[in-house]
């Protein structure tokens, strides 16, 4: 599948109108249902070669945040090898009680993989987990930029980001 093939899919399977809240709060005309598009195999295949493309020779492990990111990350890792970890939106208070599922270590270089960026603040939340392990977080890439701030924020934080998709890529123009 090419990548415009890849970004009519992704419409296809994922995209609604109507009112909705986003998780930044803001108010929506149009969703973009990342579980929709993420359940689908040939999707979901497609994307994790896509992530997979973008490790670099340094990078030790791919990571997603709970619970748009782990079908991402799971789909990065079994395309390109690497092991990845699950962050948590909230620390478990059972078990092991981290923050995180997997091996993250101080000596990791991390691809992060997210679902749909809007403002970018799930994937920074997941960031600084990360470096406050110690580990660096080589890049964020995101399946799709909603082109609502989220770059600027990424960035800001002194992070790279990239993003497979912007919403003008999938005819998006609200």
């Amino acid at each position: 599948m090419n990548r415009t093939e890849l970004a009519r899919r992704i419409r296809e399977a994922a995209y609604l109108e109507g009112d909705f809240t986003l998780r930044s709060g803001r108010k929506s005309k149009y969703y973009l249902d990342k579980y929709l598009f993420e359940t689908q195999p040939d999707i979901l295949r497609e994307l994790g070669a896509a992530f997979g493309a973008r490790v670099t020779p340094a990078t030790t492990l791919i990571a997603g945040a709970e619970l748009g990111g782990v079908a991402l990350a799971a789909a990065a890792s079994m395309a390109c090898g690497k092991p990845f970890v699950i962050i948590r939106n909230a620390k478990k208070d059972y078990g092991t009680s981290r923050p995180f599922e997997g091996r993250l270590t101080a000596a990791d270089r991390v691809l992060l993989v997210e679902d749909i960026a809007t403002t970018g603040g799930q994937v920074l939340e997941a960031a600084k987990l990360i470096r406050e392990i110690g580990a660096a977080v080589e890049r964020i890439v995101a399946v799709i930029d909603r082109q609502e701030g989220a770059r600027e924020n990424i960035e800001s934080a002194g992070l790279t980001f990239e993003a497979l998709f912007t919403k003008a890529d999938l005819g998006i123009l609200g």
